[in-house]
């Protein structure tokens, strides 16, 4: 059998970027931009966040989501507070998430403690879901046994003749929960694995910034 063999250039060249952005003082707007471009050019979902969680075990846990906001306080995603996720954070509100896009040779890492959006803000992004998607969060036991998909799609059927064109309103264990970073890294492919990295690391209302070996 022929031994295999791996390209050490990564396949092709990076992505140039415009500047050096391991020079930037300001990890949220060089996240903004990065996500613009990853927007711009990825054929679907460039918000997919691997994310990260750890259970009262100590165990960790990982799972695709979507990033659905992010500001200066931080980065929000939603889902159910009984699922897996939501018990992990409710033992241990800390988490982790990786955005990598392939074909941009780039990824970004936030770590940080988590607290729950406010119910305004839940709302208003519940309320702006397709009405099929907030049926589905409402008849969805997130993460405990289900005896079949004819049973799922039972209980979908089932709400959406109760609410038939009324509002569908946001259940109480369904919420957003935002990632408040101390620290974030940012990557770039550099050919023969020498890659470029810079790590910004929380220092009260500012951020340090270090640039690290691949």
């Amino acid at each position: 059998m022929d031994a295999l063999k791996i390209d050490e250039s990564g396949g092709h060249d990076a992505v140039p970027d415009a500047a050096d952005f391991t020079l930037s003082d300001d990890p949220f707007g060089l996240f903004a931009a990065w996500m613009a471009e990853a927007t711009a050019s990825e054929p679907e979902d460039a918000n997919a966040i691997a994310l990260a969680t750890t259970g009262a075990d100590g165990l960790p846990d990982v799972r695709m989501v979507l990033l659905k906001g992010y500001d200066a306080r931080g980065f929000v995603f939603y889902t159910n507070v009984e699922s897996a996720k939501g018990e992990e954070l409710a033992a241990n509100p800390q988490a982790a998430f990786v955005l990598h896009w392939k074909s941009l040779r780039r990824q970004i890492r936030v770590r940080g403690p988590v607290s729950r959006v406010t119910a305004e803000e839940a709302d208003a992004y519940f309320a702006s879901r397709h009405r099929d998607s907030r049926l589905g969060a409402i008849a969805s036991r997130q993460s405990r046994p289900l005896s079949g998909r004819d049973a799922l799609m039972a209980e979908v059927a089932e709400l959406s003749a109760r609410y038939e064109d009324g509002p569908v309103p946001r259940p109480e264990n369904w919420t957003g929960f935002r990632i408040e970073p101390v620290a974030m890294e940012f990557w770039r492919n550099g050919d023969y694995r020498l890659h470029d990295r810079v790590r910004f690391t929380r220092n009260g209302e500012g951020w340090d910034r270090s640039r690290l070996y691949p």
